[in-house]
């Protein structure tokens, strides 16, 4: 051996020396904590029933713990699982997420690095138990209550006389326009309630229209054709307009025959349709209700004969063919407020502007979380980070 090998061997040898004794220092350094002590387990107040608090006494050696870990089993498992960590000074944690049907014991270590605490274990099994109002939802109730009194409050200023401004709606402003140039030109108007049956709410909002251009049509003496993909519409449709017409002070005129049933299938009651407007050349067409794919057909065959159009659909697929084809449109919402703009009574007025300060709660909030989680990015702030969490976490859930 040359003792330029001797020398490397001289020096491996004292490399492994140091390395056995720095693996047997930090070892020691790991020294196991003091447990946490007095854990104990109660029902979560004014809860669903899921949630159960433990609170323990911090480890004498806390100064040291990296954190606790926290572990739980039913009565009926051999095995804790862990359920979560929490950072050291944590002396309280709720524990979510379990069954009302179960008994749960839970389990407390107090860990540094690798090394951890002998476990402090709760010594009675508890049984999560549902209150009769679940407290987390208090803020739900809140809004709840603040959405409906707008409703009620408004209700109660109509019924008092209070003018409630409710902004003007083309489409609806141009019915007496559409059914007088029927008159002028001795023609007819057509409304057709969409292609689906009662149960639709749309078909429903598209009859209160139709209420309206009937008494406009009596008061015109102007013939108004109704063809029904569904008998149950039918029957509504003649109910609605006989009842315009009495209230218009021509009931002589009303004329059950106008408003008829057609057929249920979709595309063999839009041929109707269209072959109908070809013939007859209707002046005025109002498309109110659910429609699909019929809409383009119907507003590309109105725009073709020259009549004036009114649309109303909630079905935002289409709406674009409905604004392309027709003079007006009324767009969701309209839709929907055309029953109360038309009647103007007061429980329905009430009811429209109570909605109104509902949705400019919510505006307001998805305005504030989206610049306070934006704020809270930019600028690290944790404290407007967690208030962000807590608007979305507790108060919109």
């Amino acid at each position: 051996m040359t003792s330029s090998q001797a020398k490397h061997r001289t020096i491996a040898a004292l490399l492994s020396v140091f390395f056995v004794l720095g693996t047997v220092a930090a070892a020691s350094a790991q020294v196991q904590p003091l447990p946490p002590t007095d854990l104990t387990a109660t029902d979560h107040r004014w809860d669903d029933g899921t949630r159960i608090d433990l609170t323990w006494s911090l480890s004498a050696d806390d100064a040291t713990v990296e954190s606790y870990i926290i572990r739980r089993r039913t009565t009926t498992e051999d095995r804790f699982t862990v359920v979560d960590l929490v950072p050291a000074g944590t002396s309280r944690y709720t524990v979510g997420g379990l069954n009302p049907s179960q008994s749960y014991l839970f389990q407390i270590t107090a860990g540094a690095g690798t090394a951890a605490s002998q476990p402090v274990e709760s010594t009675t099994p508890i049984t999560p138990t549902m209150e009769w109002f679940d407290g987390t939802r208090g803020w739900f109730l809140l809004t709840l209550l603040i959405f409906c009194g707008s409703v009620v409050a408004y209700i109660a200023l109509a019924r008092r006389g209070v003018t409630l401004t409710v902004r003007k709606i083309a489409g609806l402003e141009a019915v007496d326009e559409a059914v007088g140039r029927a008159t002028e030109m001795g023609r007819s108007c057509l409304f057709v309630p969409g292609v689906q049956d009662m149960n639709e709410l749309q078909t429903i909002a598209g009859l209160n229209v139709l209420a309206r251009v009937a008494k406009t049509a009596a008061e015109y003496d102007a013939r108004i054709e109704v063809p029904t993909s569904k008998s149950l519409v039918m029957t509504a449709a003649r109910e609605t307009v006989e009842a315009s017409y009495l209230g218009a002070g021509r009931p002589d005129t009303y004329n059950a025959d106008n408003i008829y049933y057609v057929t249920d299938e979709q595309f063999g009651y839009v041929a109707y349709l269209q072959g109908m407007m070809v013939r007859d050349k209707p002046a005025a067409c109002f498309y109110m209700g659910s429609f699909f794919a019929e809409s383009l057909i119907l507003a590309e065959t109105g725009n073709s004969i020259g009549a004036i159009q009114i649309a109303g659909t909630a079905q935002p697929a289409q709406l674009p063919f409905f604004v392309a084809a027709c003079d007006y449109t009324l767009i969701g919402e309209e839709f929907f407020a055309a029953s109360a703009y038309l009647s103007g009574q007061p429980d329905q007025l009430g009811s429209l502007k109570g909605q109104d300060i509902g949705k400019l709660i919510v505006g307001a909030g998805i305005v504030t979380g989206v610049m306070g989680i934006t704020i809270a990015e930019i600028t690290g702030w944790p404290w407007l980070a967690s208030m962000v969490r807590f608007f979305t976490d507790t108060m919109l859930t």
